[in-house]
């Protein structure tokens, strides 16, 4: 068949981005957001940009540059960090996390707290995407308090840049698929099957996370307290060097001595320029 008269497909509304441009954003991300664009990333910032493009009736990427950097309320920024990366997870990803949790880290949190007679624990899902971790997080402190649960100040924060990821993790509706890697008696305890065949997590887990907007680059973390356990999984990956050593020294800071910090497999970090101790892959401790 011959070739030559087919024509690549492209939207007429379809908006190339210039060099300029694509250097205007990659610097905005970088400081904003700490998402490191190397030149591979271009094609797929355009592409994944053009839907806003249109929706807002923007004919250059320097007019939505311009339209991020104006925009006071954060929704702009938002949005690009939303649409840059990837937000897929699901239920006990990386599930020897949860087993050490429940095994390891909470048997040790509550001997402590309960010697110093305080009865809080405090945890951070820092980047929680859409949810499942921190709801996952709150049953398993369900799970290994029983019936003590009532008596601790036992909930968790969950926080994420994206508002529409918070969104999706406050209604707490997810798909069959999503929910099953979870242990079935999880799932039949802790959420209520839709009429849609969806699942949902039962009110008593969603009222015991606190969903908050937050920037990990912020210069300031308006925390009173430490955490017993920090999990910032699959998120310093899209971070250089230098940005993942100044957030991890923020966690540190933040973590409670003999507390824990989760970071995801695909992560690593180094142990000359790091306070924290190394226990196993992923998984490090303060002293």
């Amino acid at each position: 068949m011959d070739k030559s008269n087919i024509k690549e497909i492209v939207p007429n509304n379809w908006v190339e981005i210039q060099p300029k441009e694509f250097a205007l954003l990659r610097d905005l991300v970088y400081d904003n957001i700490g998402i490191n664009l190397t030149e591979e990333k271009r094609n797929l910032v355009m592409g994944r940009l053009q839907k806003i493009l249109r929706r807002e009736g923007f004919t250059s990427f320097h007019e939505y540059y311009q339209y991020v950097s104006k925009d006071k309320t954060g929704q702009a920024l938002s949005e690009l960090a939303n649409s840059i990366s990837t937000n897929h997870t699901f239920f006990y990803r990386e599930n020897d996390h949860f087993n050490f949790f429940l095994e390891k880290a909470l048997p040790e949190i509550v001997e402590r707290q309960k010697a110093a007679k305080e009865y809080d624990i405090r945890v951070w899902s820092a980047g929680c995407s859409s949810g499942e971790e921190p709801y996952t997080l709150v049953m398993l402190l369900m799970e290994f308090l029983g019936s003590d649960y009532s008596r601790w100040n036992a909930g968790v924060l969950a926080t994420d840049i994206s508002e529409k990821a918070l969104n999706t993790a406050r209604a707490g509706i997810y798909e069959k698929e999503g929910v099953k890697n979870l242990p079935e008696k999880l799932v039949k305890k802790y959420f209520k099957k839709r009429p849609e065949g969806n699942y949902e997590v039962i009110e008593a887990v969603k009222k015991e996370v606190t969903y908050r907007r937050f920037n990990l680059m912020n210069t300031y973390f308006p925390f009173k307290k430490q955490f017993h356990a920090i999990f910032c999984r699959n998120v310093m990956i899209y971070f250089d060097n230098p940005t993942r050593k100044t957030l991890v020294e923020k966690f540190y800071n933040l973590t409670t001595p003999k507390g824990f910090f989760f970071i995801g497999h695909s992560e690593s970090l180094k142990r000359e320029e790091c306070k924290y101790r190394y226990v196993m892959p992923a998984l490090y401790k303060k002293e």
